[in-house]
């Protein structure tokens, strides 16, 4: 394999659509560096699991020696991403917009190669742009076209109202790509139609239209729906070590393919195609197959240590091989009177309610310290330290301190 074929197989890992294949392998052969933008709006502080799809992309193309815009879209940011919503998205406050973008900013680096990372804000350019300068952006697509946007559809013939400035956003979001040069822009699947938006407004400026590539949508911990924080099922970057290697043990066999095909760089195609020849014969458990996910990913935003901290306090408590010491510990303020077994388990996080946490308890799924609790009247006051599980898979070691 040639090394241009090479580095087209190692861009295309994963992804679900490149537009156009041909004209990216006619630019990696000019041998210069592109320029490889991917945009991210400040909406809340924390990236999960599910923005590193596109920040690992991204880190392939820096190990390839081109050069990554990681921008973040303060001003878009303002106008809310239809995409995806059947209702008027709420438009964040500036102060909103500046603190996520600050903390979006310490976070890429977890993955991103600081000294290839230009950082850009979208309202540098924007912010220049007098209202003159907004209409004419504006003249330059009909509404038809956008009523060709797969929810603006839906959402025209439900009669579901669309603000004007939702149209917008499309544009805002293109014009970024004419204000960046972008060789090459990077998205989820649901943003093809921005990201096309993109290619028609280099066009139209004089510029050679960017690629676009396109990037599935990673499932979250419920193997179903993408990964949300307003959904709960996702694994956050800066969530403890032990946390995320307990979230990545609990998600599906099928769903362990996907996320190692979208997250991982230990694991080549060839080797994850052996892996699952081994799984499905018996010579290899889908469990240790998914420890080394979990170990890979713990590694990357905590650190080696912390990793084999956390998958050994893991071993300690599901497998009962170690010492539970390990785990890192939480701790849970009580009041005087103390706190009865089903609040402490919804306080640990373990139990979504205290009615679920009486469930758990009648089915004898809750152990404290290895051993079957059943009590659910039994009260913890201060000084209680003990590892809490519930199910095999869901355990925090807390310390109850007063209020």
């Amino acid at each position: 394999m040639s090394e241009l074929e090479q580095a087209l197989a190692t861009i295309a890992r994963g992804a679900d659509e490149i537009i156009k294949r041909e004209d990216l392998a006619e630019r990696l052969r000019q041998g210069r560096p592109l320029r490889i933008k991917a945009g991210f709006d400040p909406t809340a502080p924390d990236l999960h699991l599910g923005h590193t799809v596109l920040l690992n992309k991204m880190r392939q193309f820096q190990d390839l020696g081109h050069q990554v815009v990681f921008l973040i879209g303060d001003f878009t940011g303002m106008i809310g991403d239809p995409t995806g919503k059947n209702v008027t998205r709420k438009p964040l406050s500036r102060e909103d917009v500046l603190v996520n973008a600050e903390t979006y900013a310490e976070q890429v680096y977890k993955v991103l190669d600081r000294e290839r990372t230009e950082l850009r804000f979208n309202s540098e350019w924007f912010g220049k742009m007098s209202a003159a300068d907004m209409i004419r952006l504006a003249a330059q697509h009909t509404v038809a076209r956008m009523l060709e946007r797969d929810d603006f559809t839906k959402r025209y013939a439900a009669q579901q109202p669309i603000a004007i400035h939702e149209f917008l956003y499309p544009l805002v979001q293109g014009y970024d790509s004419v204000a960046l040069k972008a060789d090459v822009e990077l998205g989820g699947t649901d943003q093809k139609f921005n990201l096309l938006m993109g290619r028609a407004l280099q066009e139209h400026h004089g510029q050679p239209p960017q690629i676009v590539l396109t990037m599935p949508l990673l499932e979250g911990l419920d193997g179903v729906n993408k990964m949300s924080k307003s959904l709960g099922n996702y694994i956050g970057i800066n969530e403890p070590a032990i946390d995320i290697v307990t979230k990545t043990m609990k998600i599906g066999d099928e769903l362990m393919w996907r996320w190692f095909e979208l997250l991982s760089f230990d694991v080549s195609l060839d080797e994850l195609a052996r892996m699952k020849q081994d799984i499905a014969s018996g010579a290899l458990n889908p469990r240790d197959a998914k420890l080394r996910l979990a170990r890979e990913l713990a590694t990357r935003f905590h650190g080696a240590a912390a990793a084999e901290q956390a998958i050994a306090g893991w071993h300690a408590v599901v497998r009962g091989e170690g010492d539970t010491s390990l785990l890192p510990q939480a701790d849970i303020t009580v009041p005087v009177e103390g706190m009865r077994l089903a609040t402490l388990l919804t306080a640990a996080g373990l139990t979504a309610s205290n009615s679920e946490a009486n469930r758990k308890l009648k089915e004898r799924a809750v152990r404290i310290d290895a051993e079957v609790a059943e009590d659910a009247q039994r009260v913890f006051h201060a000084g209680f330290e003990g590892v809490l599980q519930v199910g095999k898979r869901s355990f925090a070691r807390v310390r109850l301190v007063p209020a």
